[in-house]
């Protein structure tokens, strides 16, 4: 098939190669070929996802640039793929031939690792309403997944031993995120756990989904059309795509308050039987308890779970800009951008103490990169903000760097403070997502899943749920 690293750089290849898959395994175990990019950009994983899976994908995108050039760049893939179809075909049936002696040692193994600790840790699991986050193989980097449990019928079965339908459902689910690594995901659903039979359902799981794909890859040939919409929670799909039918709805690194309408917009629409959704720039979420302004009509993107509304919680745009730093980027030695930053903080002070300026609709953006000086970078930034630099001489910007450039290590050390405390944040958000899909009546499952690899992506975690609704 299509090797995406020759298309993407190293970053979006993964995210794609890894999403694509989990996307592809969810359609099979649902019985649906019709996947929503939400937020699809340029297109890399919604072509991925058709070519390489012969999934029909509707990418939806506000920028009509966006969708343009998905379209010019998914017809060129489409040059090249079938030159690697018949190339992959070849690798394909050594693959399958190694996966298939592979596999059954495999199953024994994830049984026996699933049988054990959940006998471990059996006694204690009576409390159901804590979040459970298991990292049973730390080495893997991408391998964590988290539920939250408050079923009390499910408590009843921790102590009887009996399977609810909530138990036999996560058993399902274990086998459609089978395609994440080995060990990945540990099921606390419970206590008690038959080997043989565990490994008897996923062998039938996998065969099934086995025929599942190759009769829908030897129907209609893949499709993907790039749409430009702007995407709110009142949105209806049906207006945009006109044979709307079961589908999945994905979004790869859905900004600000798309991830959060992603998730409203799958509870409510009862087409759409699973969703998979990977958020990013928290700092453009809105929040409803930030300015305290009665705006009972407005959707917000922060808080969505009942709880933290009850409670009125707010982070505030400093601490969600801090959600947005890479800890385990830092931490392999990717130190932070100490210079870029430095200048940024002094230009703050320049505009508030020389042009009066606090608050700008504007935005410097990626201004360090392109400037050869503190000089260079301050002018710059100031034809950005559309404020007169010539006011301002030379010895004067320079005055101002020569007084806080002694602070640098100050704001170092402020910022990796804030690089510490960046997951607390983010994981805030994330599980009030998660919280939201819990209190839907019509959810079957849902989870929060680490699924890239953090340094290459460090927006890595997914909400994953899957609806009521018995798969077709």
């Amino acid at each position: 098939g299509i090797k995406p690293d020759e298309f993407m750089n190293n970053k979006k290849s993964h995210e794609v190669q890894v999403m694509s898959e989990l996307v592809d395994s969810i359609a099979n175990y649902c019985g649906i070929k019709q996947v929503i990019d939400i937020g699809s950009g340029k297109g890399y994983l919604s072509s991925f996802l058709s070519m390489q899976y012969n999934l029909k994908v509707y990418g939806i995108d506000s920028s009509s640039s966006n969708t343009n050039g998905a379209h010019e760049r998914n017809r060129k893939l489409k040059k090249h793929w079938r030159a690697y179809q018949s190339r992959g075909k070849e690798n394909l049936k050594s693959q399958s031939l190694e996966m298939a002696n592979d596999r059954p040692v495999e199953h024994e193994l994830n049984c026996k690792t699933i049988n054990e600790e959940l006998s471990n840790n059996a006694s204690s699991l009576q409390n159901q309403g804590q979040v459970i986050i298991q990292d049973l193989v730390p080495s893997c980097g991408f391998t964590e997944m988290a539920t939250l449990e408050t079923n009390t019928e499910t408590e009843a079965d921790l102590g009887t031993g009996t399977q609810s339908h909530e138990t036999k459902l996560s058993e399902e689910v274990l086998a459609v995120l089978n395609v994440l690594p080995v060990d990945a995901v540990e099921d606390f659903s419970s206590s008690h756990c038959n080997c043989g039979e565990l490994c008897e359902e996923e062998k039938v799981q996998r065969k099934m989904t086995s025929l599942k794909t190759k009769a829908r890859k030897s129907s209609e040939s893949n499709l993907y059309l790039p749409l430009t919409s702007c995407i709110t929670a009142e949105t209806e799909l049906s207006d945009i795509i006109t044979d709307l039918e079961d589908c999945m709805m994905v979004g790869l690194h859905t900004c600000g308050d798309l991830a959060a309408n992603t998730l409203r917009i799958f509870t409510a629409k009862p087409e759409i039987k699973a969703v998979c959704s990977v958020g990013c720039c928290y700092h453009l979420l809105s929040e409803q308890f930030e300015n305290q302004e009665e705006c009972h009509d407005q959707v917000w993107g922060f808080p969505m779970c009942q709880y933290l509304k009850d409670e009125g919680w707010c982070c505030g745009r400093n601490a969600r800009m801090s959600a947005c730093l890479a800890l385990e980027r830092v931490a392999v030695g990717q130190m932070l951008p100490t210079e870029s930053l430095f200048y940024r903080a002094v230009l703050q002070v320049i505009i508030e103490e020389i042009y009066g300026v606090t608050k700008s609709d504007r935005h410097v953006g990626k201004t360090f990169s392109k400037s050869s000086s503190f000089i260079d970078y301050v002018r710059r930034s100031l034809k950005k903000l559309e404020l007169d630099d010539s006011k301002l001489p030379d010895s004067c910007i320079m005055d101002y760097y020569e007084k806080y450039k002694h602070r640098m290590n100050e704001l170092e050390a402020f910022n990796m403070l804030k690089v510490v405390l960046a997951p607390c944040i983010e994981v805030l958000i994330l599980l009030d997502r998660l919280c939201y899909l819990k209190e839907q009546k019509n959810i079957a499952w849902s989870g929060l899943v680490k699924l890239f690899d953090p340094v290459k992506s460090p927006r890595c975690y997914a909400v994953i749920a899957l609806k009521n609704q018995p798969c077709s």
